[in-house]
């Protein structure tokens, strides 16, 4: 199997498994992808939607189906040439309940756990409440109250000859060390001699196979007797009985695990999560013995052929991204002839790139996402809506400062303790020199904090313990703002931490102390990686420092990776509302616009990666992407959309909550309410009538679900953690009341009316979207039931079940401009999609990895083109599209006049002179002339794109 030519995203889940995907195949590969990429098939917690908590990495998902359903899938997918990219989670696995074996192992055996170093578990906590335990933080209220309530309750398991404790679905296996006192507290005769074996066991490995074998005779005595000696022994830890409980309280403080309330992980976990997701625990898959474990099975699937590619979920979580990738590469490039294929999922910063050291095919395609979604935006519209945003919010600060402060919050409330982990690494280096020992841990603390919040980028990727060059350039940029930002007393801390974060080979670090207050230490990272490596080989005591100095590097990325992403994707993003369509996952609303000089410099570059996933809609995005398209037209009549908000917020004032109470704000407030106007434009279908009740209510639930959503992610007066649920009622309310059916002559009626205003240009937005993701370099990826209109909101409204019977009844052989008439039913996107994929397997280089030629257009309406050509061999392609259509439409229907383009006209390449060339989307084929330019108002007469190529469909 080849690499893809074009991948199609699957939510799998127990509503939709590999033979649901199988009875859509004939449509899948009628559409025209080569490649089906698909969720995590591992198996996951019970329930899961999504396959991200993963418990089991060696088997595959019984939900979906198991293995041989995933086998039937596959060989079926393989018969039609086609393949499947998997998803893959090697970062973290899903926790609690009583699912994942590995963790209720080391809850089981602590330290000496055979999975104990499988999760980065803090074995020495400076709390010795926590030391050589396992922070649990599950239980609904304080652990006092929940074991007087009796839910914290010792059991039995049976078959597992195990003792355990539940409280609610998580489950907590008891050490068999207490297994002697458990079986003699019911003082009989048979219970004692079965307590014989567990006499004065401990955790060691040797004793661990010992209590394996007291467990087949307790299993055995079960078996014969049944539980009811095990049932009298557990009412000696009844938590009705006062002097019971008690005795139950102490059997669980000698465990190697610490119930305790859910609130208490944000000060105190002692072991890496997925962000600040309790549930997920990070997985130390740098190790070799765990990398070998967590990918057992997927290297069998790939090894079988089962699986042809990766994509590997979240790699700013692991340690070191370039170091697994690079392993990753070489197992899976040792299982099968063909080059591996692997994508990550990677934020880029703006001006950052993928380093061009992780042997990787490329990202999930974010970063396109974000280029092309600047594109449909009119950089004019920037400052008047920022004074519309300012005038509403009462704040006229660019997106970057909201950013800051949501990093400051994230950090003080929601990650303290992943803060606390990096400086206790960084501390315990400063205590082994006598040079730096009296460095405070307070100090450090402040220092962190500060190079932290002024991260610019997710993380940096030193090797061996030093900065490079580039990862210098961006934390530089934290440097420099944290210099500024603390008391001129921490400079000496900061110039330590610089150089223990890498800004120094350990040994000059020992020194750095000396360097004075705030003096950079040297840099030495350009030297390279080998250099480092020399120096440890030749002086063996320099291995502990450097494998000091690598463990703080690698806490301290797995900081300002979670803190980046909870602080903008999560937070800030629902904070500020100057254009929504800005606000997505790996975007950043202060960069607006781009032109299509930028588009053209960025598909430029990503030729170097030309198999790389081009994205428009993902699992994770905010808002569809076609509910982006249509608000990116608001920043082409700014003006018209400030007036607006004006008139509806006047319109709708009767239906706020405690407007003008004493002392209250009023519900929803003017920023939620400026932003929720917002999404109702973005969202409504474009055939939605006011007049249909039950149409416009399925909708409103919808919205209220983003609603909630987005008041709790931007934590200003509500969160997930303490939600002010009478807040989040009102605010619902308010969204239910405009939109009830006594408003449909009312607030409805304009909301509609706008909506019928804009929808044209922004379906122009969504063909050109559409296009130059099938035609841009790398390989475009459709995410489920996105080739018809995309109106979704964030998860889980995005991950909704997709109607395949009515995608697949609208295939046919029609060309998209013949569609283009009726184009609110979305066929015209669908057939656009299927033709553009028809070349993309008709010359799969071409459009994936052909020469890009930016073309120049010229004439009245040159600014509303972006062209450019696509060339491989003999074979060309012309891309032409309306770009910023708002304000030559005159019509319903998305498609400029063919007057309105007067002489506009695009240059073509020399060599096309003469050429015949055929329009996939509008089955015209057009002649160059000798003047080697093409007029739009023959090219884009019939469709707002157009994909001419020296192809013909034959």
């Amino acid at each position: 199997m080849t690499h893809p030519r074009a991948t199609l995203r699957l939510q799998l889940h127990q509503g939709f498994t590999f033979d649901d995907a199988l009875a859509q195949l004939d449509y899948f590969a009628a559409l025209g992808v080569s490649h089906l990429y698909l969720s995590p098939l591992t198996t996951a917690q019970p329930g899961s939607m999504h396959g991200y908590d993963t418990v089991d990495y060696g088997t595959v998902s019984a939900e979906l189906g198991g293995e041989g359903a995933l086998r039937r899938l596959a060989a079926k997918v393989h018969e039609r040439g086609m393949g499947i990219v998997a998803d893959f989670v090697p970062n973290h696995m899903g926790v609690g309940g009583a699912h994942n074996a590995w963790w209720l192992d080391i809850l089981e055996w602590g330290r000496h756990s055979a999975y104990a170093r499988h999760f980065d578990v803090d074995w020495h906590s400076p709390d010795p409440a926590l030391r050589g335990k396992v922070l649990m933080p599950f239980l609904g209220a304080q652990y006092g109250e929940e074991l007087a309530a009796g839910r914290i309750e010792l059991k039995f398991d049976p078959v597992a000859a195990r003792f355990y404790v539940q409280y609610g679905p998580h489950v907590c296996p008891i050490c068999p060390t207490d297994y002697a006192v458990l079986l003699q507290s019911a003082n009989r005769a048979d219970l004692n001699t079965l307590a014989g074996p567990f006499q004065g066991l401990t955790t060691q490995p040797d004793d661990q196979a010992r209590a394996a074998a007291g467990r087949d005779a307790l299993r055995a005595f079960v078996e014969s007797a049944g539980t009811d000696p095990i049932d009298f022994a557990l009412e000696s830890y009844s938590t009705a009985d006062p002097v019971a409980r008690d005795r139950l309280h102490r059997l669980l403080e000698r465990q190697h695990f610490r119930l305790a309330w859910w609130r208490t992980a944000t000060d105190e976990i002692n072991w890496r999560r997925f962000f600040d997701v309790t549930t997920l625990a990070g997985v130390r898959v740098e190790r070799h013995d765990v990398f070998e474990a967590v990918h057992k099975l997927l290297f069998r699937l790939y090894a079988d052929g089962v699986i042809d590619g990766v994509r590997i979920d979240h790699v700013d979580g692991l340690a070191d991204p370039r170091e697994y990738c690079e392993r990753l590469r070489q197992r899976l490039a040792a299982l099968r002839a063909m080059p591996p294929f692997i994508v990550v999922e990677k934020i880029l910063a703006h001006g950052e790139t993928l380093r061009d050291d992780w042997p990787v095919q490329g990202t999930t395609g974010y970063d396109f996402m974000n280029d092309v979604g600047a594109l449909l935006h009119d950089p004019a519209g920037a400052a008047p809506l920022a004074e519309a945003w300012a005038a509403i919010s009462g704040d006229d600060r660019p997106f970057q400062d909201y950013a800051l402060d949501a990093r400051r919050e994230m950090l003080a409330a929601y990650l303290p303790a992943e803060l606390d982990h990096v400086t206790r690494a960084l501390h315990r280096i400063a205590r082994e020199l006598p040079a730096t020992r009296d460095t405070t841990y307070a100090s450090v603390h402040r220092v962190v904090a500060h190079l932290a919040i002024y991260f610019p980028i997710y993380r940096i990727y030193p090797v061996n313990g030093l900065r490079s060059a580039l990862d210098n350039r961006y934390f530089d940029v934290a440097l420099e703002a944290a210099r500024r930002a603390l008391p001129r007393a921490s400079l000496a801390a900061l110039g330590l931490v610089d150089a223990w974060l890498g800004g120094s080979a350990p040994e000059a670090a020992a020194s750095a102390g000396n360097s004075g207050g705030g003096v950079k230490a040297p840099r030495t990272a350009q030297a390279g990686a080998g250099s480092a490596q020399a120096s440890t080989q030749s002086n063996p005591p320099l291995s502990h420092a450097l494998i000091a100095q690598r463990t703080a590097l690698a806490l301290f990325s797995q900081l300002t990776a979670p803190l980046a992403a909870k602080a903008t994707e999560d937070t800030a993003l629902y904070r500020y509302g100057r254009l929504l369509s800005r606000n997505e996952v790996g975007a950043d609303p202060d960069d607006f616009a781009r032109t299509p000089h930028d588009f053209h410099v960025a598909n430029r570059l990503r030729q170097r990666r030309p198999f790389g996933l081009l994205a428009t809609a993902t699992h994770d995005h905010k808002r569809g992407e076609d509910v982006r398209a249509r608000l990116a037209v608001l920043s082409e009549i700014a003006g018209d959309w400030s007036a607006t908000l004006r008139a509806w917020s006047t319109l709708n004032q009767t239906h706020r909550r405690n407007e003008g109470a004493a002392g209250t704000l009023w519900s929803p407030g003017p920023t939620v309410e400026a932003m929720l106007y917002q999404t109702l434009v973005g969202c409504w279908p474009p055939d939605l009538d006011p007049g249909d009740e039950a149409g416009v209510h399925a909708l409103a639930e919808r919205v209220a679900q983003w609603l909630l959503k987005a008041l709790r992610e931007a934590k200003l007066r509500t969160n997930w953690l303490s939600p002010d649920e009478q807040y989040e009622s009102e605010c619902q309310a308010f969204l239910f009341d405009i939109l009830a059916p006594q408003r449909r002559d009312g607030f409805l009626q304009a909301l509609a009316g706008f909506v019928a205003r804009v929808a044209p240009a922004g379906a122009v937005n969504s063909l050109l979207q559409t296009v130059l993701r099938l035609t841009s370099p790398g390989i475009p990826d459709l995410y489920q039931g996105t080739e018809l209109w995309d109106f979704s909101l964030v998860d889980p409204d995005n991950r909704r079940p997709v109607d395949y019977a009515s995608r697949a009844a609208a295939l046919d052989d029609r060309a998209p401009a013949a569609k283009l008439e009726e184009w609110r039913n979305a066929q015209v996107k669908l057939a656009t999609v299927r033709r553009l994929l028809a070349v993309r397997e008709r010359a799969p280089e071409l459009l994936r990895e052909g020469e890009y030629l930016p073309l120049m257009a010229n004439g009245a309406q040159a600014a509303h083109v972006i062209a450019f050509a696509r060339r491989h061999g003999n074979a060309w392609a012309i891309v032409i599209g309306t770009h910023l259509a708002a304000g030559l439409l005159d019509g319903d229907t998305p498609l400029v006049a063919t007057e309105r383009w007067e002489d506009t006209a695009v240059e073509l390449p020399k060599g096309l002179a003469e050429a015949s060339l055929h329009d996939w989307l509008s089955e015209i084929t057009h002649t160059v002339g000798n003047g080697n330019a093409l007029a739009l108002r023959d090219i884009l007469k019939a469709m707002p794109v157009a994909v001419l190529c020296t192809l013909t469909r034959g």
